[in-house]
């Protein structure tokens, strides 16, 4: 005779269906919201717009409330160290 082997506690059939439904809708969710995010949102492509280049700077731009540096470093003092 083979002993019999022990299993864990089982859920019944309606919780097991209900566990079921609501991974199915949260699954459901997940995948509209990505779908209706790549539809709607989508790529419109490059942007009709140019700023040209941007002075980084400081002082260079001339609404610029600091003296300009000396040498083009980000940094205060002689030759810029």
């Amino acid at each position: 005779m083979e002993p019999e082997l022990e299993v864990g506690p089982t859920l019944p059939k309606e919780h097991t269906l209900r566990i079921w439904i609501v991974v199915a809708l949260l699954l459901v969710l997940i995948v509209s919201k990505g779908l209706f995010s790549y539809f709607v949102v989508g790529d419109l492509g490059m942007p009709d717009w140019n700023y040209g280049a941007v002075a980084d700077i400081p002082g260079e731009s001339p609404y610029a409330i600091y003296a300009p540096l000396p040498h083009p470093q980000h940094v205060r003092g002689a030759k810029g160290e």
